[in-house]
């Protein structure tokens, strides 16, 4: 079963219930029955397998083969029993690295096929998947599809998934469930009947269809002078493990670049050397005198209030950057570091908020969100303060076809008004909207490339 919906719908909720982990009393309110094999979900442990929309939340030892293995430990599966399985997992989802490997060094993609295999690998009656292929590459979105088909059809278990991209299940799953945006049941069937019967009624709702694209000008080659380069760049988030070296581009201004490529190459850390979070572990990163305004060019010298009105970086984990209580409050923290006046505030919180589709949610807890909406959420907070160079890893992972459009234009519009963009991302419809330049990050280096396909 395919779980569709627009961001907030609650699609990741019913998920959590459905594996008995939604909570108690004290963290919200429950109606209704929901029974797993003739008993509460909670009293059925093992049953259900969820993938988080999440990854990072799931990873709960410091060791990949430990981490598969944990599910089954605890399922008591007999010790001779638990490493065939990790094994098989790991090879079913493509996940190529040391048993031994620390789960702290893999990269998002990574993590992701990680969370999977730990869950194929108690082979559970139900296959909870939320947003399971949103951080992978094309190559891993493959992968990772056919694992799942494969473990579905081995063992018989139920499937239900929820994913923004319906293309990538369309032909696999047998029924297809949609929510509207208040949670209620819009549509119930069969795929080709659904998306051909409801066909207006989805498209209202936001929800991506197979054969739909989104509404927004192509991206156009540009020329512009960099704001930012890089010579002889080596990246690499501990100092004595060096990811990637020898590193050379440059970031036009006023322009949007993507950068593209394979999952665990070093993009996100790439994107934090560019935004000046991550220091470089050899070479240098060099900004303009329109972006440095006066400091040394090095972005990694600068400090956090003078990075705030110069780079603005949005991290591929949202949460990694929340800080306040509300979601207004969290909008307004930079502003509030740069001392701006109250009326100004107000009015850059209220437009954000109405652009990006959150004033519903301006007092709700940041963490309380849904996966798309905290991501609307830390590109609202690095836009509040107008920095003319923005950093976004993974800015589009969660949306549905509305707020992924809305999105999009309002990143465009930024670099009409002569912003810099840098995103990394697999989204290839986001490379045609904002991909001026492409740039491709392999384990042989870095190119530019010319076509769209992510």
């Amino acid at each position: 079963m395919l779980l569709l919906g627009p961001s907030g719908a609650g699609k990741s909720t019913l998920l959590a219930a459905l594996a008995g982990v939604v909570g108690g009393e004290e963290e919200g309110e429950q109606l209704g029955e929901l029974m797993l094999d003739g008993v509460p979900p909670a009293a059925a442990r093992g049953r259900a397998g969820l993938v988080l929309q999440d990854p990072d939340a799931q990873a709960v030892l410091a060791r990949v083969g430990d981490d598969v293995a944990f599910g089954c430990e605890n399922l008591g599966v007999p010790r001779e029993e638990i490493w065939a399985r990790v094994a098989e997992a790991l090879d079913a989802v493509g996940l190529e690295v040391p048993l031994d490997q620390p789960t702290s060094q893999l990269s998002g993609g990574q993590r992701q096929r990680l969370a999977l295999a730990g869950v194929l690998a108690m082979r559970p009656g139900l296959l909870l998947l939320d947003e399971p292929t949103a951080n992978l590459d094309p190559a891993g979105v493959v992968e990772v599809r056919e694992a799942v088909a494969r473990a579905a059809a081995r063992t018989g278990a139920t499937l239900v998934v929820v994913e923004h991209r319906v293309s990538v299940w369309a032909d696999l799953v047998d029924r297809v469930v949609v929510l509207d945006g208040e949670g209620a049941l819009l549509a119930d069937g069969r795929p080709r009947d659904v998306f051909t019967t409801h066909r207006a009624a989805l498209e209202a709702a936001g929800v991506w269809l197979p054969d739909a694209s989104p509404d927004v000008p192509a991206a156009a080659p540009t020329h512009e002078p960099a704001v930012i380069t890089a010579a002889g760049l080596a990246i690499g988030r501990r100092r004595d493990s060096v990811v990637r070296a020898g590193l050379e581009l440059a970031i036009p201004d006023a322009a949007s670049t993507v950068i593209t490529g394979p999952n665990g190459v070093g993009k996100s850390t790439l994107a934090l050397t560019l935004g000046g979070l991550l220091p470089p572990l050899g070479g240098a990163v060099q900004a303009s005198d329109r972006l440095a305004r006066g400091l040394a060019p090095q972005p990694h010298r600068w400090r956090s209030t003078q990075l705030l009105t110069r780079i603005g970086t949005v991290f591929q984990e949202p949460e990694h950057s929340f800080v306040a209580r509300t979601v207004r409050d969290e909008i307004a923290v930079g502003l509030r570091a740069l001392k701006t006046p109250r009326a100004e505030l107000d009015a850059r919180a209220d437009e954000l908020l109405a652009r990006l589709r959150l004033e519903h949610l301006a007092l709700a807890n940041p963490f309380t969100l849904s996966g798309g909406e905290k991501r609307r959420l830390s590109v609202a907070a690095v836009l509040a303060a107008r920095p003319p160079l923005l950093v976004l890893d993974e800015p589009t992972f969660g949306q549905d076809r509305a707020t992924w459009t809305e999105l999009v234009r309002l990143l465009r519009g930024l670099v009409t008004d002569g912003s810099a963009l840098v995103s990394v991302s697999h989204d290839a419809e986001l490379v045609r909207a904002l991909g001026d330049r492409v740039l491709r990050l392999e384990p042989a280096g870095l190119r530019e490339q010319t076509g769209v396909a992510a």
